[in-house]
């Protein structure tokens, strides 16, 4: 494949959006201005920026986010309620708002090593539910959906009424859990839209930019990588432009599948990186 020919002769338009989690330093956060402008090529419906384990990164979260609004692009901030109070939500929404934010990622989100209790909000239901309590339908609310299920759930089918219990507190659409294996996606969608939850779906995307980090993070998160495609990284070493290459063709082969069987739009985790992103988008015919 040629990296400036896109896969689908029949090049259809694909909305995307990108995600950011903020950086720890004056350094990071240049480079991620930088990488921000280059993707903004792509002409993103919104940019999300990641919250760390009991919100324990929303100062930079924020700034993130502020810097995105700045810029002229369309912000979204994941907000966790583990461990936090109905009056801390409350405050929280309000600082949004007064941002301009109209769109948020609502999580249950991880307790810090250490913390005692989950607070006042049980299920990342339960934040929906109250937003929209709280604000109406100021806020798009994007909430997490697991083809391959959540890690921590009991079983498929009742990581799927979790995912239901979501989208009836008000959720607007979903962004899964990064994946490989498009049959678990569509078997996913389907099962939720015969439970009533119908909202759109939006695919996941890990760009491959190096084998440890993608299987480290995989075997993390409860995503499975394929046999196949874990022992072909593990094959390549340290051959990092050929890991690069081989990531780039069966990431981009992913989202064609995708785009092929509907999808509604593509969600990029860009791991702060801009160059796996652009040259997929390329390839798909989607970068300007």
């Amino acid at each position: 494949m040629s990296a400036s020919k896109p896969l689908s002769s029949a090049v259809s338009a694909l909305p995307l959006s990108v995600e950011f989690f903020p950086p720890k330093t004056p350094e990071g956060a240049e480079k991620l201005r930088a990488v921000r402008q280059q993707l903004y090529a792509l002409r993103p419906e919104f940019c999300s920026v990641t919250y760390g384990a009991g919100g324990s990164t929303q100062d930079g979260t924020l700034q993130t986010v502020q810097a995105i609004l700045d810029e002229g692009q369309q912000g979204a901030s994941h907000f966790t309620c583990v461990g936090a109070s109905r009056d801390s939500v409350r405050e929280k929404l309000a600082l949004f708002q007064s941002m301009g934010l109209r769109r948020l990622v609502a999580l249950r989100g991880d307790l810090p090593s250490g913390y005692g209790g989950m607070g006042e909000f049980r299920y990342a239901a339960d934040l929906v539910a109250f937003i929209r309590a709280e604000t109406g339908d100021h806020f798009h609310l994007e909430v997490a959906a697991y083809p391959e299920m959540h890690p921590q759930a009991k079983s498929p089918e009742a990581d799927l009424q979790a995912y239901v219990a979501k989208v009836k507190a008000g959720a607007n659409s979903a962004i899964t859990q990064f994946f490989f294996n498009t049959d678990a996606y569509f078997r996913f969608v389907d099962d939720a839209h015969r439970l009533g939850a119908d909202i759109p779906v939006v695919p996941g995307i890990m760009p491959i930019i190096n084998s440890s980090g993608i299987l480290r993070f995989a075997d993390s998160c409860g995503a499975e990588v394929p046999r196949w495609i874990r022992l072909r990284l593990q094959s390549y070493g340290d051959d990092t432009a050929s890991i690069k290459a081989f990531g780039l063709d069966v990431v981009a082969q992913l989202c064609e599948q995708l785009r092929q069987g509907g999808a509604p739009a593509l969600h990029f985790y860009t791991m702060n990186q801009s160059t796996a992103t652009l040259e997929i988008c390329q390839r798909l015919g989607l970068a300007q």
